[in-house]
């Protein structure tokens, strides 16, 4: 039988709850969400005549959860229309709806005895073969199924999703002794390929991988800021980027997560486990103080930082833990920490500072580091059956670069043991003996593929068939093309992919040289092109730094030069012979957008944020970006309908104007960037292989290049229009003068310039009108402005 889950339930509308059943939604799956009926009506419901007798007080709860799906920030929804996907109900009128559902999910308050009386409950409703499962972040999973039916432990197990689960990517499965072997490999693999997630077996162990090592790491880090008299900012400084951490750090990510959360999850470990590591566990007493004044972070307004404003504007305070008062955040600068700076990546970061003996930097990340990697050591076997396991989990579940054992291979093994055992402590035995027999790394890599130490020898690692990995690609498959700013690889099966490398991947003219190379190889002998790559955004648009230099020499013809190649080379993507699939994830900006635009289809990664964002530098679109979003639009209007182009036109000009940027892929959609020809994949990780797909098909299908054909634009008077609509917002103060003028051309340009309405115009047409446009801002001071604050601040100037 082939199992699929076509609807879920979840039971609890807690943010954890309403966060699980917003991710079902988002990928399109039905769930009935259900809470407790309260006992009593509110003043409220009591002047709008309810009683208890009412569904809408019955389901209050519930439907308070989903409500707040629309508030929460991040956006637990990729679009606010899936919210119709989620059933809201009650635990004591609709327990007979779970005979309805292929998958019931527990989310209810973290207390034993009343999660066994929910899954009594559940067992009674569920139908035969339904997979149950807990959200727990750390109780027995064992211990809560004991007393369920035997159909029901084999089809129990524990699903620990981060929070918030849409942007989170680990998903800790936690098979019971009775769960049945089938039901967990459909659950891993239902949760990597449907869900998205990153997906780790876990033993039922307390806290399971990710939160037992990473609140033990932090609780170290906190023990170490005290005994080294460092402050709360200045740990921070050294433990984000620079040991390759999140840039939160920290206290910052306590603050994100809740104080009050951190330190349920370290009871949780500190009551089930003895000797050393119960101390370690132990909470400070000046954390629980704060939690007792109810500074618990970012819900609160305040913890370990607090943001507070003057006259002079904002500013961020730490709190001292001797005091239990606020004062001015400090940095850590040392030697080290410039020297680290200085090196690329965080390996090299985090190897540069741990050799840092005698500096006070290098000094704390060593006694922060090695805690934790002897740590992982001596709970691999029992937290997880392996390290890879280790390392995935806290990469995904804790957004680390590196986890603890690619970290100790990045500062070196065979080393660190030595100065380990030189400071007394002890390592475990199996990572003695790896060394002993001439083993100094827990990866290796051999012909493109990866082996970890597992049991004395190494075994391969094994990836999803739909992991594309390009950096392991690169070493067993020829390069087909390359410079500083791009590569040409062969995917495989016929398809070629384009790499983008520059720094940020952002578009030069290496980049664009490389795209007219891609098109001439796959025109000769491929079925189809990839553009797609898995640096930290797919492109952040033009090189904005190069553009200004030469803005400010006044190097106009270079630079029109650079703009006229660019628009050359998105209409060789467009009417190239042989399909181009874009692959965008994370910002997909400016020219990054309008490298996806003219492609055959896009294969968007759900976490997708495209948008036509020049007017924030003081410029508009010029490789096209105009014309294809209006274009697009075009194409998405039903051919039966008698479409008013006026509307269309003022539509685009509205997005490209306010720089308008989606929230993920399914927003792009809705925005207008995404058409039918277009798909979405929810694991990044087969990005690429699902771009690839995308490419056979089309090829396959017989793909024929779009024919060349007149554009209809709204002319003078739907410039005028647009014009009218620019004018009311700068009128009412909501435009500078600058974004009028930036308004004016964009709107010139849309309307195909001094033409009458409707009249047909060619594509080069309008590439000129844009580029012309461009130029002319580039030019002016304003934008000059708008252009270095952006590379100075990163953010946009309103001038």
């Amino acid at each position: 039988m082939t199992r699929k889950i076509r609807r879920a339930a979840v039971l609890g509308s807690g943010v954890m709850g309403a966060g699980i059943a917003a991710h079902l939604a988002n990928v399109g799956i039905p769930v009935l969400m259900l809470d407790i009926a309260p006992k009593d009506v509110t003043d409220k419901e009591k002047k709008q005549g309810l009683t208890m007798e009412d569904r809408q007080v019955r389901n209050r709860v519930a439907m308070s959860g989903k409500e707040g799906l629309k508030k929460q920030k991040p956006a637990p929804l990729t679009s606010k229309e899936n919210l119709h996907l989620i059933e809201a109900g009650n635990m004591t009128d609709d327990m007979d709806k779970l005979s309805e559902v292929d998958w019931i999910i527990e989310v209810v308050v973290e207390n034993l005895d009343i999660k066994k009386s929910v899954f009594r409950e559940v067992d009674k409703y569920r139908k035969a073969g339904s997979i149950v499962s807990s959200n727990t972040s750390g109780i027995s999973i064992e211990a809560m199924s004991e007393d369920c039916s035997e159909d029901m432990k084999k089809h129990f197990l524990g699903t620990h999703f981060f929070n918030p689960p849409r942007y989170l990517k680990l998903l800790e499965v936690i098979p019971t002794s009775s769960t049945d072997k089938d039901v967990l490999e459909f659950m891993k693999k239902f949760g990597e390929d449907t869900l998205g997630k990153g997906v780790v077996e876990a033993k039922d162990t307390p806290n399971f991988i990710a939160n037992r090592i990473g609140t033990y790491g932090l609780l170290v880090t906190v023990r170490e800021m005290l005994e080294q008299n460092l402050s709360v900012g200045e740990v921070d400084s050294v433990t984000g980027p620079m040991i390759g951490r999140p840039k939160s750090a920290t206290f910052r990510t306590l603050d994100v997560v809740g104080l009050d959360t951190f330190i349920h999850v370290a009871n949780n470990v500190h009551d089930q486990v003895k000797g050393q590591e119960k101390e370690v566990f132990k909470v400070p007493e000046f954390m629980q103080d704060m939690n007792e004044k109810g500074w618990i972070g970012q819900k609160a307004g305040q913890g370990f930082f607090l943001k507070k404003k003057s006259e002079e504007g904002s500013e961020i305070l730490q709190l001292n833990p001797e005091t239990m008062e606020y004062e001015k955040r400090g940095k850590l600068k040392t030697k080290a920490v410039e020297a680290a700076g200085q090196e690329k990546g965080p390996k090299r970061k985090l190897a540069s500072l741990v050799k840092a003996k005698g500096d006070q930097a290098g000094d704390f990340v060593w006694s922060i580091v090695k805690p934790v990697l002897l740590y992982s050591a001596e709970l691999t076997g029992e937290i997880a059956d392996d390290l890879v396991s280790i390392d995935e989990a806290m990469r995904w579940g804790f957004g680390w670069d590196l986890g603890p054992f690619e970290m100790w291979d990045a500062i070196g093994v065979q080393k660190s043991v030595e100065r380990m055992k030189e400071e007394g402590e002890t390592v475990p035995e199996w990572i003695d003996d790896m060394l002993k027999n001439g083993n100094e790394s827990f990866y290796k890599k051999e012909n493109g593929n990866v082996y970890y130490y597992h049991k004395g020898d190494y075994k391969q690692q094994g990836f999803n068939a739909k992991d594309i990995n390009l950096r392991l690609l690169k070493e067993t498959k020829e390069v087909l093309a390359k410079n500083a700013g791009a590569s040409v690889i062969d995917l495989g099966d016929g398809v070629a992919g384009l790499e983008f490398h520059s720094q940020s991947n952002a578009i030069g003219m290496d980049v664009i040289q490389m795209i007219n190379k891609a098109v001439d190889i796959v025109d000769e002998d491929f079925e189809g092109l990839v553009i797609g790559n898995q640096g930290n955004n797919f492109c952040v648009g033009a090189n904005l730094g190069m553009m200004l230099m030469e803005a400010q020499d006044q190097n106009f013809f270079e630079i029109e030069l650079v703009v006229k190649q660019f628009q050359q080379a998105m209409m060789r993507i467009k009417y190239s012979d042989k399909p181009v699939v874009a692959a965008p994830f994370g910002m997909a900006l400016g020219g990054g957008a309008e490298v996806c635009l003219p492609a055959a289809a896009i294969q968007a990664s759900s976490e997708t944020y495209m948008g036509l964002v020049e007017p924030g530098v003081g410029l508009i679109p010029g490789g096209g970006g105009n014309k294809e979003l209006y274009l697009k639009h075009l194409n998405n209007m039903p051919e039966s309908v008698d479409f008013d182009l006026q509307k269309v036109s003022n539509s685009v000009f509205q997005k490209i104007a306010t720089a308008k940027t989606s929230t993920s892929a399914e927003e792009a959609r809705q925005n207008g960037f995404l058409d039918q020809m277009d798909a979405i994949s929810f694991n990044q990780d087969h990005l690429l292989h699902d771009a690839k797909q995308k490419v056979l098909g089309l090829a396959r299908a017989g793909y024929q290049a779009p024919k060349r054909k007149p554009v209809p634009v709204t002319g003078e008077s739907g410039f005028a229009t647009m014009l009218l609509g620019a004018k009311e917002m700068h009128y009412g103060g909501f435009a500078s003068d600058h974004d009028l003028k930036i308004a004016e051309k964009l709107a010139f340009v849309l309307a195909g310039g001094r033409v009458k309405e409707g009249s047909k115009v060619d594509e080069q047409y309008l590439l000129d009108l844009e580029r012309e446009a461009f130029l002319s801002l580039i030019g002016e001071a304003k934008t000059q402005q708008r252009m270095q604050h952006m590379l100075l601040k990163g953010k946009p100037l309103r001038n």
